[in-house]
């Protein structure tokens, strides 16, 4: 008898876990919208590291550890960085409830499955070379999302976008990816439909 699971149906709320808890956003975003941007950007900076800076990766493995690199807020929600980060004592605990959350969530597989996914769902058993990638990306889509919330007048993203700046400058300098994505695609992200429509492909 094939043994029922839940696995599936937390990640079908994803869509409904709101994004930037206590901040007002012109756009709203959910963590399924999130995870899907982290994804592809992930995938992204893979394939160009391998083009052009002599990497190795599995651009499919690095897409695929970002879809689920957020799995624990379908138990735990959004938690703003601020609450998160400004005390230690706090991140370790919140670190140690991400970490409950995300085993708990690969528990709801069957049993043969879960030795395959441990290594996408749980933090602390990704290989580091993909987790510092979908780190990078994480970074890389917040940031654009701060840069569209201050493009329509919302000003509380302004020093979001200033922390995460001096962030993916320090990403930039041991992961020239990233300085490449930036330059490479950054600039269209800011234009509206019509002028998208002008660009060269």
């Amino acid at each position: 008898m094939i043994q029922k699971s839940s696995f599936l149906a937390w990640l079908l709320r994803m869509p409904l876990i709101k994004r930037w808890a206590l901040m007002h956003t012109v756009k709203p975003e959910n963590v399924a919208e999130h995870s899907h941007q982290v994804a592809v950007i992930a995938h992204l900076l893979a394939v160009i590291r391998n083009t052009y800076f002599k990497g190795k990766l599995n651009p499919e493995k690095a897409a695929t550890i970002a879809l689920y690199h957020e799995v624990s807020e379908t138990k735990l929600q959004d938690i703003n960085h601020v609450t998160k980060y400004h005390n230690p004592a706090l991140t370790r605990e919140f670190k140690k409830l991400e970490e409950l959350a995300e085993i708990e969530c690969l528990h709801t597989l069957p049993n043969d499955l879960q030795p395959i996914f441990g290594h996408l769902i749980v933090q602390n058993q990704v290989d580091p070379e993909y987790k510092t990638i979908v780190k990078a990306a994480d970074l890389l889509s917040a940031y654009l999302k701060a840069s569209d919330e201050i493009r329509f007048g919302n000003h509380e993203f302004i020093p979001v976008k200033s922390r995460l700046e001096k962030m993916l400058s320090t990403f930039s300098h041991d992961m020239p990816e990233v300085q490449y994505f930036r330059e490479c695609f950054e600039e269209n992200c800011a234009v509206g439909v019509d002028e998208l429509a002008k660009t060269p492909t």
